[in-house]
């Protein structure tokens, strides 16, 4: 094994060999004050061809999904959301008088303006699916168990997982072709968003759709959903127990004969053992709360749970991390709010491309220096890739502010790396402190 030198070691050799060169001849030299220096050694395995990640969107198309983001907007003096009926009663647009979406934003339009962009920026980084729950119906008067149905085989999966693709331009166009689907989905009419909000059945079928080995590439399932999760016919609590927490008006979780008097109960614990059972298979659950019945009541604490149990809850090393209103755990590492939250399309686009950020990974191209790692020039550093010296140029790399960068073949080269081909970087740096 060679013994590589480091920029220390080459400017000490060069003090050294200076003073045996000088051999028995004497000099007087002025006191000077010693030259403080800090030695930085960053070495990073890149694998930027780390496999891409099978996703599938399981995304709530319950009826609440057709209400107004914001029921009191006013738009010049007028609240656009309210309407008036024959005898002047004020009411609020909903899925039975359905909003115009161009003047009063429901949750399922703002969702809409927000997956496009999310679709267009990481479509070729990931091979995405899309199913939504409850199972699509059109019937003019559905059945409780019509509309509480959990998704199934047929119409649930708008669009499979393509496993058959890999390449960058095969995904895009995949996720293009998803988003096309997904927009096409209106907020009003025959094929709405209708129903309840079926979860723990949703997750446990949708697992069935995610088959390649988790230690391939990461299975994940996005978990979208605006409401709390009910519609569970085998619950095990129903309305006569006090553990009930009715989803529904209370008089539909109360009467026995009522086909919500078991279905209208809160569906915690079978939807947190769901996303349990899927982290068992190698399956993560990313969840996303979308909408004022998650931020508040019992919304935090059942998506809390869902998020700690499908291992991707929302990480900090301080409280700043966690955004405003929201604490850090130190000794947890994750944030009082474990699930992503979002009020509108853009703080939903916002936590769409956190969770992009972290499912495809870091930009093989650039290494993040930190201040205290930056050299005190750019004669101060040193590079190798695979344990070869490269020197800085146009087709290697440069330093700038925040890291080093690499470009042309060098890029080409990270860019080419595989988790089972990977390539080693380390960089040197002094910086005089």
């Amino acid at each position: 094994m060679r013994a590589k030198s480091t920029p220390l070691s080459a400017l000490l050799a060069g003090i050294i060999g200076g003073a045996m060169m000088a051999g028995c001849q004497t000099y007087d030299f002025e006191p000077v004050d010693p030259l403080a220096i800090a030695q930085t050694t960053k070495e990073t395995v890149i694998t930027a061809r780390k496999s891409k990640p099978d996703v599938m969107l399981l995304v709530d198309t319950s009826g609440s999904m057709t209400l107004p983001v914001n029921p009191d907007m006013v738009v010049n003096g007028v609240q656009v959301c309210h309407r008036k009926d024959e005898l002047g009663r004020d009411y609020i647009c909903s899925d039975d008088v359905p909003c115009d979406t161009s003047v009063c934003p429901t949750r399922w339009s703002e969702l809409q303006g927000a997956m496009g962009p999310f679709l267009a920026e990481s479509g070729k980084l990931v091979r995405f699916g899309l199913t939504t729950y409850p199972a699509p119906n059109t019937a003019t008067t559905p059945s409780a168990a019509q509309l509480c149905a959990a998704a199934a085989p047929g119409e649930s999966v708008r669009v499979a997982i393509p496993t058959a693709l890999d390449s960058d331009d095969d995904l895009q166009a995949h996720a293009n072709a998803l988003n096309t689907i997904l927009q096409a989905i209106p907020n009003a009419g025959p094929n709405q968003p209708k129903g309840g909000t079926p979860t723990s059945g949703s997750l446990t079928f949708t697992s069935s759709l995610l088959t390649t080995d988790p230690n391939e590439r990461d299975q994940i399932i996005i978990l979208l959903t605006d409401g709390l999760p009910n519609c569970n016919d085998n619950n095990q609590y129903d309305g006569s127990k006090p553990e009930c927490r009715c989803t529904v008006a209370s008089s539909q979780c109360s009467a026995q004969a009522s086909p919500y008097f078991r279905r209208g109960c809160l569906d915690k614990n079978a939807s947190v053992t769901a996303v349990e059972t899927l982290k068992g298979r190698g399956i993560k659950t990313i969840v996303i709360g979308f909408g004022a019945e998650t931020s508040a009541g019992d919304g935090p604490s059942v998506l809390n749970e869902m998020a700690l149990a499908g291992g991707f809850a929302r990480a900090c090393k301080a409280s700043i991390d966690c955004g405003a209103g929201d604490t850090c755990d130190v000794n947890t590492g994750f944030c009082g709010r474990s699930f992503y939250q979002a009020g509108n399309r853009e703080e939903l686009a916002n936590a769409l491309k956190k969770i992009s950020e972290q499912i495809t990974g870091d930009e093989p191209c650039f290494i993040k220096l930190e201040p205290s790692q930056i050299p005190s020039n750019d004669k101060l550093i040193v590079v190798y890739i695979d344990g070869e010296r490269t020197l800085a140029g146009p087709d290697t790399w440069s330093l700038g502010e925040t890291g080093v960068t690499f470009t042309g073949s060098a890029c080409a080269k990270l860019e080419s790396s595989r988790p089972e081909a990977p390539i080693s970087v380390e960089v040197r740096a002094i910086r005089q402190l």
